[in-house]
């Protein structure tokens, strides 16, 4: 489901005046141009979710679910687990929304979210084997957009990564090459915890977090991935314009930075969750090992 709009003369006098301010380091909403904007994370909202999250990123706002099973591993990875991410935007999410399957891009809005996971490599998947070549666990993340106002990339991966965090699994036992389900739950195997940030670039600024307004006047946009290392996991270039070496050095630096910053949101918002699944499951391992 798209939502991009279409180009109109409103919207060329819109990027004059954007234009203007962004001269003098400001924006129409009265961020500075490295600012986010609020950034909202609840957990645990869907109760029959192994783990879940509701993002709200200034006025998008998206939610995730997570749902473990038990499945057969790819043939060329027999002792990894399977992890794989779905991404939707509602009709109801903005005006510019049609319904039917996903389009080009919800299909990028997921794969960018799942390369920024799988390429920080924050799940263990060589840890979610449970019969070499036979049985594996599989984590699918389910994303829902319910309002879509700019930066869909953002706010789905701190959903996603969020609500990976709080996930419980059921715990099984080999026995005879068969699996035995016990009563116990498990978290994921946590290695680290990537957070993305979008910068897009709208004449000759540079800012982060662009609201879907902005987003219609851009002529390039990136999103980052960064590990707890400061490492660059995952880049992805969108729209037809360009960024110098320069540019690109101080956009690194801030996904570092802001990333740093997200990170510890995300951590505070899901301690609760994570504390009190530790209470219920005292010989549990800390989510972050």
């Amino acid at each position: 489901m798209s939502v991009k709009k279409t180009t109109t003369i409103v919207e060329q006098l819109r990027r004059a005046q954007m234009n203007e301010l962004l001269a003098l380091n400001k924006r129409l909403d009265g961020r500075g141009l490295k600012d986010h904007r609020e950034l909202r994370i609840d957990v645990g909202l869907i109760k029959k979710a192994n783990g879940s999250a509701l993002v709200s990123l200034g006025n998008t706002q998206v939610i995730a679910g997570i749902k473990v099973e038990v499945d057969e591993p790819f043939p060329d990875m027999p002792d990894k687990g399977l992890f794989i991410c779905n991404a939707e935007v509602l009709p109801l999410a903005s005006p510019y929304a049609e319904p039917g399957p996903p389009d080009e891009d919800a299909i990028e809005l997921a794969r960018v979210v799942d390369r920024g996971i799988r390429e920080s490599e924050m799940i263990s998947l060589d840890k979610l084997a449970l019969i070499s070549g036979k049985k594996v666990y599989a984590v699918f993340a389910d994303v829902s957009v319910l309002n879509a106002d700019g930066n869909l990339f953002d706010a789905t991966s701190y959903a996603v990564v969020a609500a990976l965090l709080t996930a419980r699994v059921p715990k099984y036992e080999v026995q005879d090459d068969r699996l035995v389900k016990s009563e116990e739950t498990i978290p994921l195997p946590i290695n680290t915890v990537p957070v993305s940030v979008t910068m897009a670039k709208i004449g000759n600024s540079i800012i982060v977090d662009p609201t879907a307004e902005e987003e219609a006047c851009m002529e390039a946009r990136i999103t980052i991935a960064t590990d707890e290392q400061g490492r660059v996991c995952a880049i992805q270039k969108g729209g037809s314009g360009t960024f110098s070496v320069e540019e690109l050095s101080e956009i690194a630096t801030l996904a570092v930075s802001i990333g740093n910053n997200v990170r510890e949101r995300i951590k505070n918002a899901v301690a609760p969750a994570s504390t009190n699944n530790d209470n219920d499951n005292d010989n549990d391992n800390d989510i972050n090992k």
